[in-house]
């Protein structure tokens, strides 16, 4: 085993290192369990101490599982918009960070509402607590002294810690979700740093994807950190969707789909996102996306909160139990709905219930939930480009659960492709480190090692799906 990337997957509910060969297959592996802090409703943190110190520990333990000799590179994913504010000379957070799902926020966002076309055109991005500008802006608020502070999604907090303060930098798929950098023009805005009151001298520097962020000497020898990208541009990258128009769908802690738009940034007339998928060589290319909060952490829910089941993979039999869900409809909106709605008060549903129901109902209902998403999701992103998407390449955890995939074929109406390798998030990264350090040549030699492990085609029990769905709308229309 020679020419080994290692890999950090920094999510929001675990920590992760793999590590990886040139093949794509994954040769040594560790993870530690992430836990969220939730001190009020709608506020989601974590210790950023902690994510630090599980990065090291899953580090240090992949290590022992191979030669640290054969691995030639770290590469970073990561968690977008997860806010740190940390002080530039001891390195100590000055508040929890705040995470993506935060929406302690959404009353400020609502003074930007007259902005948000202008803020649109800029960033990509609408005017909601899910970006990390006003998370910037409330910490900077909320500390008794911020001016020895410096920013820096979760990506840039662990390339400062690697590189033991030297190095402040961010990756421009991360800095373009902080709803305070010019994708256009690719640099920090003023306009919109002064509109949010954030002082651009507390920014990183942006990179490309692929370039030399810095060499890390916590190990037993000094390693090069060659790539870094936010998870769901990772995500696209690693399911090989480097042609325009194609589309992957993670289904992780949230659901988030990508279109490649090209060279161009698309900015959605149906609440969706216009964002920087990555930039390679000074080349960028571009995405629309639809983010829906809630996936993965909704089956999480059943299992930690209500205990309807002890390990997540028995959630399939459950609801194979059942020939349906029997009129029950699952909204997962704990914190908020996303795109193409954009509600951050919005909080989560079960309706349809009778004196009938059971837990494989609810369970069911809960999974069918993602097809309703990324129904959401597709519709709004075909009017969008005009034009039909025909195909979704899936990852992400939930990805493994047939029905989840079966459900998803049948609603969009499409054929869903699932690779081999689900890992698509963390292997993207290791990918872009591998152009980085010249093994791989070309993008070419990426989509080669692209392996389909099974495709579901959509049923033509039509009636069904579309009673389906119209009971999701009427559940969403009750929460807006």
């Amino acid at each position: 085993m020679t020419n080994l990337i290692l890999a950090i997957d920094q999510g929001t509910t675990s920590t992760r290192a793999l590590v990886f060969n040139p093949a794509g297959d994954i040769v040594a592996k560790s993870q530690k369990e992430l836990p969220l802090i939730t001190p009020h409703s709608g506020w989601v943190e974590q210790d950023a101490n902690q994510i630090w110190t599980d990065v090291q520990s899953v580090c240090h333990d992949v290590l022992t599982q191979i030669s640290i000799d054969d691995v030639i590179g770290i590469a970073i994913t990561n968690q977008r918009e997860t806010t740190v504010l940390w002080d530039k000379d001891t390195g100590e957070p000055a508040y929890n960070a705040i995470v993506w799902q935060d929406r302690r926020t959404a009353e400020f966002c609502e003074t930007l509402k007259d902005d948000e076309d202008d803020i649109q055109a800029r960033t990509g991005l609408l005017a909601d607590p899910y970006f990390s500008a006003t998370k910037i802006k409330w910490i900077l608020d909320h500390v008794d002294d911020a001016s020895n502070l410096i920013f820096g999604t979760i990506d840039s907090y662990l390339l400062w810690k690697l590189t033991e303060g030297r190095v402040h930098a961010t990756d421009i798929s991360n800095a373009a979700r902080t709803m305070l950098f010019n994708i256009r023009d690719q640099k920090w805005d003023d306009v919109q740093c002064d509109r949010i009151g954030v002082q651009m001298d507390i920014l990183p520097t942006v990179m490309d994807n692929c370039a030399e962020f810095g060499v890390t000497e916590l190990f037993e020898k000094p390693l090069p950190i060659l790539a870094m990208a936010g998870d769901q541009q990772a995500a696209t990258f690693g399911q090989a969707c480097f042609e325009k128009g194609q589309v992957k769908s993670t289904y992780g802690t949230g659901c988030f789909a990508l279109m490649n738009t090209g060279n161009s940034a698309v900015i959605s007339k149906n609440r969706l996102l216009s964002t920087i998928a990555w930039r390679i060589n000074g080349e960028t290319t571009y995405a629309l996306e639809g983010s829906i909060f809630v996936a993965g952490a909704a089956i999480q829910f059943l299992r930690d909160n209500l205990g309807f089941f002890d390990d997540v993979m028995e959630s399939e039999a459950l609801a194979l139990s059942v020939p349906d869900s029997d009129g029950v409809v699952f909204v997962p909106a704990f914190t908020g709905l996303g795109a193409p709605y954009w509600n951050p008060n919005a909080r989560a549903c079960i309706s349809g219930m009778s004196r009938g129901t059971t837990k494989a109902h609810i369970i069911r209902a809960a999974l069918e939930a993602q097809a309703f998403q990324t129904r959401d999701l597709l519709d709004a992103m075909q009017k969008d480009v005009d034009a039909d998407i025909k195909n979704i390449r899936v990852d992400g955890g939930l990805a493994n659960n047939d029905f989840v995939c079966q459900s998803i074929a049948d609603q969009t109406n499409t054929t869903i492709d699932r690779p081999i390798n689900t890992e698509a998030t963390v292997w993207g990264v290791a990918a872009m480190a591998y152009l980085q350090a010249g093994i791989f040549k070309s993008l070419d030699d990426i989509t080669a090692i692209y392996k389909l492990d099974r495709q579901f085609k959509a049923s033509e029990n039509n009636a069904e799906v579309e009673i389906g769905y119209a009971q999701w709308q009427k559940a969403i229309k009750s929460l807006n």
